[in-house]
């Protein structure tokens, strides 16, 4: 017999964290995430994204064993934004049972439907400023930071529990190395502009460049699907994350005329550097993660912000801005030790920014889906 169980946010989440063990046991690309990150991610008390959230946690147990998993969370900024009546769940894991994907879920859409919601999107975990899409195309690659990883039957389980494809995103595969003729031209021709200033990001200003960020950040993503800014305080806890992690040579702020115009961000994909944890920070977890961070180095990278200002983006003269970020960005990963890197996610349709990743170089390797389904 299948039982669904409900947990509030911030509550007891070993079963949510361990069933993981269980579904991708015989999956040798997963990597389970810190179990610490996503309780605080899940707690109302850590995480900002709360503030503006309500959201609640549901597993799935069979014979005593935990055997899926999901969350269900309503957004009121991008209700405020969109006014479309929508709710999201997340963290879907399940073992390859169409009822306990299917139960999971109806469970989730009971929770928001008694909430006014009219339709479901997801997966989103927990927002669409962190893991978005179910993962249907590269299953052979291990997760890079803040994407996901799913088993290749999750996709048709969803679909089963009624829900259809809304959007695709893309991520891509980008090897460090040489720059073609066109980028560097492009490259040369932005640094030779008298009006433009070229930084990285500096952990000493990282208030004052975060700012910057999200300042261009919401102008150049303003009019993309799904996309909700960052509130003030989610802006201050992403200060506190960067500070840690941040690698200035991957990173790139351009200024035209003292204005903020452009911005690029990676950083390093921690998930390399966690493969042996088991989700696990204590004793020992903690001190590794910080020599192979701080000493080693990662070897990869995940482009987490890429973003141009409309006003600038619109004018010809700036044309190159774009090829400009992925060139400084290629050559600060070489100077870090670092060998390859994901791009994105970037949305199916956005023929502009995939061409001048493919200009690069870069091949799409992964693809995420984002389902939907009508309570009505």
């Amino acid at each position: 017999m299948l039982e669904i169980r409900q947990t509030p946010m911030g509550g007891d989440l070993r079963d949510f964290l361990d069933v993981v063990d269980v579904i991708y046991r015989d999956d040798a690309r997963y990597i389970r995430p810190l179990d610490m990150d996503l309780k605080d991610r899940l707690n109302p008390k850590k995480n900002p994204f709360f503030e503006h959230a309500d959201g609640v946690v549901f597993t799935a147990h069979r014979d005593g064993k935990c055997v899926g998993r999901v969350t269900a969370q309503i957004d009121r900024e991008h209700l405020a934004r969109y006014k479309d009546d929508t709710g999201f769940f997340g963290f879907l894991d399940t073992v390859d049972d169409a009822e306990v994907a299917s139960e999971l879920l109806r469970r989730a859409e009971g929770w928001l439907k008694g909430r006014g919601i009219k339709t479901v999107r997801g997966p989103i975990s927990l927002s669409i400023n962190e893991e978005i899409g179910c993962l249907v195309e590269g299953f052979d690659a291990p997760p890079v930071l803040l994407n996901p990883h799913h088993r290749a039957y999750q996709g048709d389980l969803i679909e089963k529990a009624g829900y259809a494809k809304a959007k695709d995103v893309f991520g891509w595969r980008y090897e460090v190395g040489d720059l073609n003729a066109r980028v560097k031209k492009a490259q040369a021709d932005i640094r030779a502009m008298p009006e433009v200033t070229i930084r990285r990001l500096s952990k000493k200003d990282i208030d004052r460049d975060i700012k910057m960020t999200l300042d261009i950040f919401n102008d150049a993503w303003g009019d993309n699907w799904g996309f909700v800014p960052a509130t003030k305080r989610e802006a201050d806890k992403m200060v506190a994350d960067m500070k840690l992690f941040l690698v200035p040579d991957v990173t790139a702020l351009v200024l035209i005329d003292g204005e903020p115009a452009a911005v690029a961000i990676a950083l390093p994909n921690v998930n390399e550097l966690i493969t042996d944890m088991r989700g696990k920070l204590f004793p020992l977890g903690l001190p590794k993660l910080l020599y192979r961070l701080k000493v080693e180095g990662a070897k990869s990278a995940r482009l987490l912000i890429l973003g141009i200002k409309k006003k600038f983006r619109l004018q010809r003269k700036y044309a190159a801005l774009s090829l400009f970020l992925y060139a400084e960005m290629n050559d600060g990963a070489k100077r870090a030790g670092m060998t390859w890197g994901e791009l994105g996610w970037t949305l199916e349709d956005n023929a502009a920014v995939n061409a001048g990743i493919r200009m690069m170089g870069a091949k799409k390797y992964k693809v995420y889906r984002v389902y939907e389904k009508s309570l009505s």
